[in-house]
């Protein structure tokens, strides 16, 4: 049986294995339905939290295109673009809800979606190359303060036995991440309502 400090290094360990989909892995050529659930799932199966859970399913696909967060595929075939808007997506779902999704991609398929690299204007794979540097800057900051919230959750209880303090070690440490998760995810909503609320009055 593990111990709760094995336990973290295994996590600090999986965070430090983590990588993205890189935009020069994704084909140039446009792809069918059934090459993009396969491409998606053999991509992002890390990402999993159990081996049976699907990735990506044709009928997740068709509801994205359905509520605006997914422009249709041409000829039933679907672009590089498509697939780095399904990237996105599949990250912020676990997160947001469908309409914040939609409000939070609207800007950025705006601005890129269809776009080539060479031209003046930033396209979609350039946006999704310079997000996932910024993002890998922050992996080394995040192991840091996760090992700092491990060792004040050790400290929190102080006063309980030490046959029940490896359990309330984890219990605190849970709390600890959750409340994080918590109070990022509100300001994520604040300011997709500022969006929101911007769009509206420009469109007035």
């Amino acid at each position: 049986m593990k111990t709760n400090e094995e336990r973290v290094r295994d996590l600090l360990g999986y965070l430090g294995s983590l990588s993205h989909v890189k935009p020069e892995e994704i084909p140039d050529i446009d792809l069918y339905m059934d090459q993009v659930t396969t491409f998606m799932e053999s991509h992002l199966k890390d990402m999993r939290r159990h081996p049976e859970d699907k990735v990506l399913t044709k009928t997740m696909i068709n509801n994205y295109a359905k509520n605006n967060l997914l422009p249709p595929p041409v000829k039933k075939k679907y672009s590089k673009d498509h697939l780095l808007l399904l990237i996105f997506i599949y990250y912020f779902k676990s997160i947001l809800s469908i309409k914040d999704i939609e409000t939070l991609l609207k800007p950025m398929t705006d601005a890129g979606f269809g776009q080539d690299s060479d031209k003046d204007t930033s396209s979609l794979a350039d946006m999704y190359q310079q997000i996932c540097t910024m993002c890998k800057g922050q992996l080394e900051p995040l192991k840091e303060n996760i090992s700092s919230a491990w060792e004040t959750a050790g400290e929190t209880f102080s006063e309980i036995p030490d046959t029940s303090k490896d359990t309330f070690q984890i219990l605190a440490f849970i709390c600890s991440l959750s409340f994080d998760v918590y109070v990022k995810k509100m300001m994520i909503e604040k300011l997709i309502d500022t969006f929101s609320s911007e769009d509206s009055s420009h469109k007035k």
